[in-house]
């Protein structure tokens, strides 16, 4: 009870020095007080401190001040071994909402953040679902769309994700690139070995979007092949994953990004050699040579005959999947990229 008391008279004193605009002479108190309790190992004092501190000095504007309590703040449930509870995550995230989009600080205060949610849950080495749901969260409201989908690909919110998606392709994205939007997460979700989440995230994309018909199948190839790739996750047969990338290789090409992310499904569901650096085309080049009879072209089915993807040979992005095959078209725009590739590893 003392404990509490001694944090009170600290934040009065705090506030009564901001109160007169000497906001440096505010922050140094913090800091002492905190060295303070850390020396004596008062650690849950010291986080109440430091989370109230950071906030008060954000709602004055004191972005970096308040971004310096807050990742003390993130030291201290370091020390204390503190778990990702959905109060933690409620205070981590609290000041990073309140801090400017601006402040240099921020972003290294996001990093800080994720890092101690990995070092405190080792089950979750890129960072817990739950306290990447809640920036994805926070960007989705700021409009940050890239941002946003970031965390939610290293989320388990697969339908917020989905509607987070509809809207950054209704503000931003061709409509040409209604497929391309939803295909991108889902591979990525399932590089992350996150099926459950792709599904959820896939089936309501494709329900909400009002520039989707209704399916499966749909009249879209690209969506067709997410269907059917998710169906065929479930058998986890090698034959049938690669008689569905050799069919819809054309759509495929669209972007280069899905081969990589094929490659990486390939080894992790359906039992794929890691790839030979060979001038080949890697693994799938490889695979379908000695699966389908090697480089001869041959017709492309009924669904990708529907596909507007068709269009000029483009050696230099060529599919994946057979060497030449066409990749692009004339008449799409070329797609935007909603994000980075992500970095799996």
């Amino acid at each position: 009870m003392s404990s509490n008391r001694g944090v009170e008279r600290v934040l009065q004193k705090c506030e009564s020095c901001i109160s007169d605009g000497n906001y440096y002479e505010a922050h140094q108190m913090f800091r002492t007080v905190y060295f303070r309790y850390n020396s004596q190992h008062k650690y849950a004092e010291a986080a109440d401190l430091l989370y109230r501190g950071a906030m008060i000095l954000l709602q004055h504007n004191q972005h970096s001040s308040g971004a310096d309590l807050g990742n003390l703040l993130l030291d201290v449930l370091n020390k204390m071994k503190s778990p990702v509870t959905e109060d933690n995550i409620g205070k981590v995230t609290d000041l990073f909402k309140n801090m400017d989009p601006e402040c240099p600080e921020r972003y290294p205060y996001l990093t800080k953040a994720i890092n101690w949610s990995r070092n405190v849950d080792k089950d979750h080495k890129r960072g817990h679902p739950d306290l990447h749901q809640s920036f994805g969260v926070i960007f989705w409201q700021e409009r940050n769309y890239p941002q946003s989908r970031y965390h939610y690909i290293h989320s388990s919110d697969g339908e917020a994700c989905a509607t987070m998606l509809m809207e950054f392709h209704t503000n931003h994205g061709y409509a040409s690139e209604v497929d391309m939007f939803i295909t991108q997460a889902v591979l990525q979700y399932l590089c992350l070995q996150n099926k459950t989440t792709a599904n959820i995230c896939f089936e309501m994309y494709t329900q909400k979007h009002p520039k989707i018909d209704n399916g499966p199948p749909y009249t879209l190839p690209l969506l067709n092949f997410i269907w059917l790739l998710l169906v065929a996750l479930e058998g986890g047969k090698l034959a049938v994953f690669t008689v569905l990338c050799e069919k819809y290789q054309v759509s495929i090409g669209r972007d280069p990004n899905y081969k990589e992310y094929l490659d990486q499904i390939g080894q992790l569901f359906f039992g794929v050699p890691p790839p030979q650096r060979t001038p080949s085309g890697g693994i799938f080049g490889n695979l379908l040579q000695n699966m389908l009879g090697g480089g001869a072209d041959s017709d492309d089915d009924d669904d990708e005959a529907s596909s507007s993807s068709r269009g000029k040979r483009n050696n230099a992005s060529a599919s994946p999947f057979k060497p030449g095959a066409s990749t692009a078209s004339t008449a799409t725009p070329t797609p935007t990229k909603p994000e980075k590739a992500l970095d799996l590893d």
